[in-house]
């Protein structure tokens, strides 16, 4: 792993234990058996009764879980040690079946060989990664034949909005890939009052288009892509949360898409 991976790492353990304690994860009532997937994942991935999933970049493991929950033999990979110790403990104290690995995503190949059903994986991973079609097809060699990729996330067109104190959409970022940004940190996204050792964070743009050729020159079939305008949770203080739970931009406001999901199937 390069140095701003490992840098990103040591971010992401603090951020564990950080989200873990947060009112935006609600691991207590988790624990008290509430299912943290979307009804879009949910409705768009199908049945998984039976099936083996494996979630890439599962933090520390409350979507893997309730994956479980639902029938699914699950397996979920991530690089924080300090994430997957939290996923395995929340295995072990819930009493659900599940198996987790510590790998950064690019050298999960040397730790896990063997294919699924349903390879999984969702909001906020792909701005980390900084090689795109080696993820593609890192995610298509675990989906067996007949077996379906999915993956909910951010749109890219969102990312280039300004996140900072605005009150409506102010483009601030590029959409194409320019090499690592660099970004200052407080606390994590769930705290943002939090204290952390680490201060920095390296992300990377993932223009729609790359995203999508990527996994069709790795071998899958994209069955559908489908646009949003909503995220599922605020990502801008102009959003506007609704009786549904997510966030959309304000009434009058042009429409924008703020999300989007994909399933691919390798035949």
């Amino acid at each position: 792993m390069d140095d701003y991976l490992l840098s990103n790492q040591a971010l992401w353990d603090e951020w564990a234990e950080i989200n873990a304690g947060s009112e935006m994860y609600d691991l207590e009532g988790f624990k008290r058996g509430r299912n943290t997937l979307k009804a879009l994942e949910r409705e768009e991935v199908g049945d998984v009764a039976g099936k083996r999933l494996l979630h890439l970049q599962c933090h520390f493991g409350m979507d893997t879980l309730s994956w479980a929950k639902l029938g699914a033999e699950v397996t979920g990979m991530d690089f924080s040690p300090r994430a997957v110790r939290l996923a395995q403990s929340l295995s072990r104290e819930l009493g659900i079946p599940a198996r987790f690995i510590c790998s950064d995503l690019y050298a999960l190949p040397e730790a896990l060989d063997e294919q699924f059903d349903v390879v999984f994986t969702s909001y906020g991973v792909l701005t980390w990664l900084p090689d795109r079609p080696r993820w593609a097809q890192i995610a298509a060699r675990y989906v067996k034949p007949g077996g379906i990729f999915y993956i909910a996330e951010f749109h890219p067109f969102a990312m280039v909005l300004n996140d900072g104190p605005v009150t409506q959409p102010e483009l601030h970022y590029p959409y194409f890939d320019e090499g690592m940004l660099r970004f200052d940190v407080q606390g994590s996204y769930a705290d943002t009052t939090a204290e952390t050792v680490s201060k920095v964070s390296y992300e990377w743009n993932y223009p729609l288009g790359e995203v999508v050729s990527a996994l069709i020159d790795a071998g899958l079939r994209v069955e559908f892509l489908h646009e949003w305008p909503f995220t599922c949770y605020q990502m801008f203080p102009f959003l506007v949360k609704g009786e549904d739970g997510l966030y959309r931009l304000p009434v009058g406001t042009p429409s924008l898409p703020l999300q989007f999901s994909l399933r691919a199937v390798k035949e």
